[in-house]
């Protein structure tokens, strides 16, 4: 009879040895024996070939659920490997088929190494499949991940991608490509040094500089984001550019482009860049619509105008638009002086404010259009030239060559132009209209119940007094920021004041305020929120209540 303790020490060797059949890998290695299932010949060579059987005609071995094919091969058992030549055919499973004319294949480690010739088919041969080939490739069994480092090709029903490393997963249908790799597609050809593809999504991962031409078409330009090649749909990241053969490009930190309908969405730090009509869009949210190149921007939304190197214009509003219009055909065929088919339409709401250092103006909402060259402000605009302000309840600015030509007011228009401190030339009517010269208001035209209020000058530039005027229609000259003369109709009255004896409010017409605060000072300066005071029409100075009340 044994003691407990007796029994306990004769179990411990039986227990240890349980152990080391289960944790010792040579039991695993059994379970994973590499099989040879058929050979015509099977013969050894113990000088040349000490641990080899040599097998030749028809070969066929299996190791798990895969099977290898080949005219000949060397079978190392005690190793649980083998060398496969001529004609070899590696199957796993029913979706992924192998073609090489070596294969060196270690049944411990699962590593099966290809060469020459080498052709691995994922899917079924009949469903368009993944089809991978390259001259020197290893496939990795335990992992499910087949890779070649000296060139290689991947087609699938729609792309055809080169590059000269690379690997596969075929579990997950996953790709990864480096060094010169080309996605060919026949609408486009991809580019890039590092590249993630999906052969069944057909999405392609942007990780590195990477571009994308339409032949004839776009270039799309990024280094972080993803590509769907079947439905030509993007989100580009880190300052992509996506542009046009026409001239037009869009850049941002975010853009989801989609080709196919040529709609494009740009997030942060937007540019819209139309190099053909000089002008560039801004702000930090923004979509675009390659159709009649329509777009708008909003949040810091800022256009620029350069079509005139020397006077570039930097229009800033809540939003802006942008689009082409096209002439009509009946138009195209009447006025043989137009060069183009369409011609640009810029709309501008809420906030305007513009800068030129020619002219600066602010309003509610602008129109310009490009068929004629002409801005069309409204609500209450105004236009700052030099010491010049202009305001009506509506203006238009008209630009010849890239130039500002003359701008109109239109009702209860007024002009005002500052002399010196607290002096003020001002005219006011229906309609203004001021002419300008090398950036420079040289001809104002008052049409229209035309009132003036201005310090007329001796010869030694001192002031003489203040004379006030109302006729049908006044024409001012002025040179140097200073009026010259003027000219009125027949029909006028005026009034010669000395500057001592000016009445009470005679030195300002109903209409004038003066508004240099709110005048744009240079390009950032657009972005500024002014408040324009409130434009309160007085009463005419020098007219009675009498001729008010028959009024």
């Amino acid at each position: 009879m044994f003691t407990k303790r007796q029994k306990t020490i004769m179990l411990r060797p039986i227990v240890f040895g349980l152990l080391c059949i289960v944790l010792c890998p040579w039991s695993v290695n059994a379970q994973t024996m590499v099989y040879l299932e058929h050979s015509e010949t099977l013969s050894f060579d113990k000088e040349r070939l000490e641990n080899a059987q040599i097998l030749r005609g028809n070969v066929i071995f299996r190791h798990e659920e895969a099977l290898m094919y080949c005219d000949s091969a060397y079978f190392y058992e005690g190793t649980n490997s083998l060398d496969a030549f001529g004609h070899i055919r590696f199957v796993q499973g029913d979706t992924l088929h192998g073609y090489c004319d070596m294969l060196f294949y270690d049944g411990n480690t699962k590593l099966a190494r290809m060469r020459h010739n080498v052709k691995l088919v994922h899917g079924l041969e009949n469903a368009n499949p993944t089809i991978l080939t390259t001259d020197t490739m290893n496939y990795d069994r335990k992992e499910n991940i087949a890779y070649y480092y000296s060139g290689g090709e991947v087609r699938d029903s729609l792309n055809t991608l080169t590059s000269i490393r690379g690997n596969y997963q075929p579990d997950n249908n996953q790709a990864v490509f480096s060094e010169d790799v080309v996605l060919t597609n026949e609408r486009f050809t991809l580019t890039s040094d590092t590249l993630l593809y999906n052969t069944e999504t057909k999405v392609a991962d942007i990780i590195s500089p990477t571009t994308i031409v339409y032949e004839e078409e776009t270039t799309i330009r990024s280094s972080r984001g993803w590509y769907n090649t079947q439905t030509e749909r993007s989100m580009l990241l880190d300052r992509s550019v996506v542009e046009h053969t026409d001239g037009k490009s869009m850049t941002g930190d975010t853009i989801y482009y989609d080709k196919v309908i040529g709609f494009g969405k740009v997030l942060h730090h937007m540019a819209m860049c139309d190099s053909v009509r000089h002008a560039t869009l801004y702000g930090e949210y923004g979509q675009m619509w390659e159709q009649d190149s329509r777009g708008y921007a909003t949040d810091s939304a800022l256009m620029v105008d350069w079509s005139d190197s020397l006077h570039y214009a930097y229009i800033h509003a809540d939003t802006l638009f942008t689009e082409e219009i096209w002439y009509s055909d009946s138009l195209l065929m009447a006025d043989s002086t137009l060069t183009d088919s369409t011609y640009r339409r810029v709309r501008a709401h809420h906030g305007v404010r513009v800068y030129r250092d020619d002219m600066q103006m602010v309003c509610d909402s602008m129109v310009y259009l490009g068929c004629d060259s002409t801005i069309y402000l409204y609500t209450d605009p105004i236009c700052w030239s030099d010491n010049q302000q202009i305001s009506a309840d509506s203006m238009r600015v008209f630009i010849v060559n890239g130039v500002i030509d003359h701008a109109i007011g239109i009702k209860n228009a007024l002009c005002v132009m500052n002399d010196s401190t607290d002096i003020y030339n001002q005219m006011s009517g229906k309609q203004i209209t001021a002419y300008l010269t090398d950036g420079e208001v040289r001809t104002v035209d008052v049409s229209g119940n035309a009132l003036t209020i201005y310090y007329p000058k001796d010869d030694n530039s001192g002031y003489v007094g203040l004379n006030t005027t109302e006729s049908s229609f006044i024409r001012v000259y002025i040179e140097d920021q200073q009026v010259q003369r003027i000219r009125f109709t027949q029909q006028t009255t005026g009034v010669l004041y000395p500057l001592d004896q000016v009445p009470e409010n005679g030195d300002r017409l109903a209409l004038f305020f003066w508004e240099e605060a709110s005048r744009p000072t240079d390009p950032d300066d657009v972005f500024r929120k002014a408040k324009v005071q409130s434009r309160t029409i007085k009463p005419e100075s020098g007219k009675s209540k009498d001729k008010k009340s028959k009024k």
